[in-house]
């Protein structure tokens, strides 16, 4: 496997277990809430054992031995970078312990509604997707572009359980919130597409 298929292995071992993380959280929070310890380690023991394992025994089919064009290496790499960039304001804006669940365990907290929040409802996964698709290009098989679809259904499954889980916990807020800030794509302060 070269640099790049390196790289890209990193890079997918850090998003593609996301979803499946918060498959274990937000269908059963209200019994997570109660044990939130073992809700995180339930979450990561159930998420990145399987993508991992998976990602050793298909590494020959999911990433390609020699490097990628260069054009597939620039576009790769500012994508990485972009998502780098907007983890980085996610978690300025909106603290380290809230991306891991900490307040949907505790069952409080408020609608994040400033900083990149205010443009969009879900830039974490909007940057995954970003760095997975950078991911792809530099490892370059068909096998990758496959798994990030897999990987793309299996996110909007889980957002539709996050956006389940908010609008029980903060009801008309979080509605007045969708109506105003687009889910992936910022499309102007006060749109009004949801």
């Amino acid at each position: 496997m070269s640099f790049w298929g390196w790289l890209a292995a990193i890079v997918l071992f850090l998003q593609l277990p996301i979803p499946l993380y918060w498959f274990v959280v937000h269908p059963l929070v209200k019994f997570w809430r109660g044990h939130p310890n073992a809700a995180y380690i339930t979450g990561v023991l159930c998420s990145w054992p399987p993508v991992t394992a998976a990602m050793v025994i298909y590494r020959r089919a999911l990433f390609r031995p020699d490097w990628p064009p260069l054009a597939a290496i620039a576009a790769g790499l500012g994508l990485i970078v972009l998502e780098g960039w907007i983890f980085w304001r996610v978690r300025r804006d909106l603290g380290a312990a809230r991306l891991v669940g900490k307040v949907e365990l505790a069952g409080g907290g408020e609608v994040a509604r400033s900083g990149i929040y205010a443009r969009i409802r879900h830039p974490r996964y909007a940057g995954s997707f970003l760095a997975i698709i950078g991911a792809c290009l530099l490892a370059g098989t068909r096998l990758l572009w496959i798994a990030a679809l897999a990987w793309a259904v299996l996110t909007l499954v889980a957002i539709s359980l996050e956006e389940r889980e908010l609008r029980v916990r903060f009801g008309a807020a979080y509605e007045e919130y969708c109506r105003r800030v687009p889910r992936f794509l910022p499309l102007g302060p006060k749109s009004t597409r949801a």
